[in-house]
């Protein structure tokens, strides 16, 4: 933590507002999982599936590339394996958008929070 992040945490700790104790900033992996619920979830679990399925094609795909005795069928595979690979990747990376704009939106909760008990 940097000293301005270290001085506002030293700040907030002094105020006792009685907000709740998960008003906290959650962790990569809760907000990995939230992107999975709420009325766009379903899009986060159909990107998951096909994410899984092109990965598992790219591991078969590369297990054949390294399977193959001449080289035409080796590239074949390879390429197939290196594509799929890739675009597993950038679907899973596609998410991360997502869980930005979820991490601002709860910042932003936990303010609205701090103003009103404040009141």
């Amino acid at each position: 933590m940097d000293e301005l992040d270290r001085r506002i945490a030293e700040a907030l700790a002094d105020d006792d507002l009685g907000l709740p104790g998960d008003a906290r900033e959650p962790g990569f992996f809760a907000l990995a999982f939230s992107t999975m619920r709420g009325p766009q979830g379903w899009v986060t679990w159909v990107l998951m599936v096909v994410q899984t399925v092109m990965f598992l094609a790219a591991v078969w795909a590369g297990w054949n590339f390294f399977a193959a005795n001449d080289v035409l069928p080796a590239i074949k595979w390879g390429l197939s394996a290196a594509t799929l690979a890739i675009l597993a990747t950038q679907l899973k990376l596609a998410l991360v958008p997502q869980m930005q704009a979820n991490r601002v939106i709860l910042a932003l909760r936990r303010l609205e929070l701090r103003l009103a008990a404040q009141q």
